[in-house]
């Protein structure tokens, strides 16, 4: 066979040697203990909680070490590409503050672009070419018909599925068939002819799970579709090489290719990059663990985040502290440092599937809500109300002012400590509408409608608006006391059964008036940011 020849033939046209693409991009000339990371989603879909997951560790460990963090699309499926995509990742990624030092759609020297693949094309039939012209490629005429014939064969003769050795019927064609086939117009993919033995094993050392055991690869896989576009595992080892990745932290469900990319790798004549599998985010389904799945669990997805307003820095502290082991014990202590200070670590990496807790992160997101500061809330949550509020929210920010002090009162700014009410922007707004509307009543009142009104009665005629907080509260104390309720907490304590129940109980009542709910921040603050209008009016309306 004149491969050489095969090679003309099949990818006519000159290309360049692979020599010349070395010299192209060159290495990154860094520290030796840089390193080079990627992120490269393929755009055939939504952007989900792994992909963030992985581009956090992937951040961390270019920026910590001096190195540097790309993003490249993966587009070469056609197909399966949805519109939007690649503008949805990067919108996504940059809500979460990764930070990308070059790649596709990032301004940086990108001196190791196109970061898109498709437009990438012809380096990788160059590869080809030198691969078909080295006898280590070869055209397969295959129909989808045939190979599901194959698949048949294989199961029935309990083998295992693919196209390699005996099944491999394309392998050893000869140069007249070949040329038959070509000359009959048959369409045909460029197929990788594999040297390795299944049987043969060797140990790998993975940078998340340790020494695991890896067979050699016999599949001949496609390297080039019948369009002539890569497939993945061709695409993916040329432009690691070529970008100088150092380091590829991608999800364990890549393992069963790893042997298809370690001999990419070697039959390339690229020095292999180190590879970290990071296990699956799971979640607790009954007594049972699972995986997250985009069929299942919203929460999977980027876009539930940010629908939600769930701060980035949120959703980042609760991905490292999956990520890390030695996370949160370190946050626990520098709770106000920037969490590029925290030292991470692939070692830390968890070898196991981590446990995803939607509970978890509603914690973590109502303790760092409750560390900004007024303005930072209400520039949170106006960027969140213009791309997902609803007009009436959004109305909220036109008073500034009035915003400020609901806030303020809300977070228990200015008090011994501050509260921890809210979790995200759309729960905040929500919780906070009782300020600009009339509320719908989420709790019931604990006394019977008599009670309330008398209650409401009597607070409507002592009603001065000019009243400090402490004449306030002394005009409820009496009310209390003249519908049988205890003033004082102590002396109901003392003696629950001679009384109706507590002032407690009557401030609840005026809550719930006001605010719809029967717990709130202090009730007088409220009553002074409603104003006196607003106050009387609420009240002839609970009355009724």
């Amino acid at each position: 066979m004149d491969f050489q020849k095969l090679a003309e033939r099949l990818l006519p046209g000159d290309y360049p040697p692979p020599e010349q693409f070395e010299a192209q991009y060159p290495p990154r000339g860094l520290a030796p203990s840089a390193a080079v990371t990627r992120l490269a989603p393929s755009p055939t879909g939504f952007i989900h909680l792994g992909n963030l997951f992985v581009a956090i560790a992937n951040e961390r460990i270019a920026h910590q070490s001096g190195g540097v963090l790309y993003l490249r699309i993966e587009d070469t499926d056609l197909k399966r590409k949805v519109d939007g995509a690649v503008e949805a990742v990067i919108e996504a990624l940059r809500y979460f503050d990764i930070r990308f030092d070059e790649g596709a759609e990032i301004d940086g020297p990108n001196a190791y672009g196109p970061y898109y693949q498709r437009a990438r094309a012809p380096i990788y039939r160059a590869y080809a070419k030198d691969l078909i012209a080295r006898g280590r490629a070869y055209p397969c005429f295959c129909t989808e018909e045939d190979l599901a014939r194959l698949r048949e064969r294989q199961t029935a003769e309990k083998q295992v599925t693919g196209y390699y050795g005996r099944y491999a019927r394309c392998r050893d064609l000869t140069e007249e068939e070949i040329d038959a086939a070509l000359a009959a117009g048959k369409p045909y993919v460029i197929r990788l002819r594999s040297q390795g033995d299944p049987a043969v094993k060797h140990i790998f050392r993975d940078e998340i799970k340790g020494e695991i055991t890896v067979p050699e690869n016999d599949q001949d896989v496609v390297i080039l579709k019948s369009d002539g576009i890569p497939t993945y595992h061709f695409a993916h080892a040329i432009d690691d090489h070529l970008m100088r990745t150092t380091l590829v932290v991608r999800g364990e469900e890549w393992l069963a290719s790893l042997p298809i990319h370690l001999e990419l790798f070697d039959v390339l004549g690229f020095r292999r990059p180190k590879y970290g599998h990071n296990c699956s985010l799971m979640k607790m389904d009954g007594e049972s663990r699972r995986k997250l799945s985009k069929r299942k669990d919203p929460e999977l997805s980027l876009a539930f985040y940010r629908r939600e307003g769930y701060h980035p820095r949120a959703v980042k502290v609760y991905m490292l502290t999956l990520l890390n082991s030695d996370f949160e014990e370190w946050y626990g202590k520098h709770p106000e440092s920037p969490l590029t200070e925290f030292p991470f670590r692939i070692g830390k990496m968890s070898r196991s599937g981590a446990l995803f807790d939607l509970n978890k992160l509603n914690d973590i997101s109502k303790n760092e809500l409750s560390r900004l500061s007024v303005e930072e809330m209400a520039d949170f949550l106006r960027q969140w109300a213009q791309a997902f509020g609803s007009p009436e929210q959004q109305a909220y920010f036109a008073d500034e002012e009035k915003l400020s002090r609901v806030l303020a009162l809300c977070m228990g700014i200015g008090g011994k400590k501050r509260r921890k009410d809210f979790i995200t922007a759309a729960q905040t707004l929500n919780e906070i509408a009782y300020f600009y509307a009339v509320p719908a009543q989420r709790d019931a009142y604990r006394v019977d409608d008599v009670t309330r009104d008398a209650v409401l009665d009597a607070f409507a005629a002592t009603y001065d608006h000019a009243d400090d907080a402490q004449v306030w509260f002394s005009k409820v104390k009496i009310i209390a006391a003249d519908l049988g309720f205890a003033a004082e907490m102590r002396d109901f304590k003392a003696d629950p059964s001679a009384y109706r129940g507590s002032v407690a109980d009557v401030a609840e009542v005026l809550r719930i008036a006001f605010t719809g709910r029967a717990n709130s921040p202090d009730l007088w603050s409220i009553l002074q940011i409603l104003g006196e209008d607003v106050v009387r009016a609420r009240l002839r309306a609970a009355h009724a």
